[in-house]
Parts: C-alpha cells; structure tokens; sequence
C-alpha cells in the first residue's frame, strides 16, 4: 500500500529562494474527485503521470502514481481533465537534510506559494526552517484538488 505523509505550510519570506537546488514546471488536471479519492493527470517536461489519491484530510494518505506516455497526458489533459488546470513551478530546497517541495503557482492560482515536505513515517520530526509560515495541512482549500475547483484568484481574502 502506498502512503503519502505531508505537511504543507504558507511562506513567511522569500528566504527559500537562495537555496533553491532545481525546479520542475507541472501541469496537471483532474479527472474526477469524489469524497474518498482524486485521479489526476500531471505533465513536467518529457514525463507523465496518472496519479490516484485518498481524498483524506491530514498529513497522511493513500497514493498510487504510474507513468503514461506524455501524448496520452496532452490529449487527456486537454480533452478530458476539467478546467481550470494546476500550474506550478516545484522549486526543490534542501533544509536540514530534509527536502522541501516550494509550489509557485500560475494561471488562477498565480499568487499562491505552498512548502510542503514528505516523510518517511508518521510523526517523525522535522526542524521547520525560518522562512516557513502557517501550517495548513488541515485546511482543504490548499490541496490541488480544491485548487483545481476554487481557484486562489476567486478567494475574497488572499
């Protein structure tokens, strides 16, 4: 069984920045979302997956990613996948040892910034770097999905 542990935070400054390693431009769409699980396609450069994930709120989920040729991601992307797409630039930072996902998004999430780590087990501890924010790990309207129906542009309160 695959098991997603994260959390994800808001930024506090742009500190992040000078300790960007890489970055990755993604492009992805849903195909469905119901109460207990999302199926996406995403799309970075030559490669592309179709992922699966438990729709559960928290630090830790069910996922399941599996490579697909990158047409069959276009077409579906552009055919299939609902509308409006996620758009990000995935800068990776390496802090403490640990690796932090920074997702600056585009398109009508453009002004969103999110950190999010992986773990390899519940509860382990991490030391949060000075440039990290709220926690909103526990606040849906953060997760791509809901991104994906409730874009960042049409929040009253950004």
């Amino acid at each position: 069984m695959a098991i997603e542990i994260e959390h994800k935070f808001l930024l506090a400054n742009d500190d992040w920045r000078q300790h960007v390693k890489s970055s990755v431009k993604y492009r992805q769409g849903y195909l469905s979302s119901q109460a207990s699980s999302s199926i996406r396609i995403r799309i970075s450069d030559e490669h592309a997956w179709l992922n699966i994930k438990s729709a559960t709120i928290g630090n830790h989920r069910h996922e399941y990613e599996y490579d697909i040729p990158l047409a069959d991601a276009n077409e579906i992307i552009n055919n299939l996948c609902r509308k409006p797409l996620i758009e990000k630039t995935r800068n990776f930072v390496i802090d403490n040892g640990n690796t932090w996902e920074i997702d600056e998004f585009n398109g009508d999430n453009q002004g969103l910034c999110i950190a999010e780590i992986e773990l390899s087990e519940i509860g382990k501890a991490f030391v949060k770097p000075d440039w990290l924010g709220e926690e909103v790990t526990h606040d849906m309207r953060y997760y791509n999905n809901n991104l994906a129906i409730h874009p960042y542009s049409e929040w009253k309160n950004n």
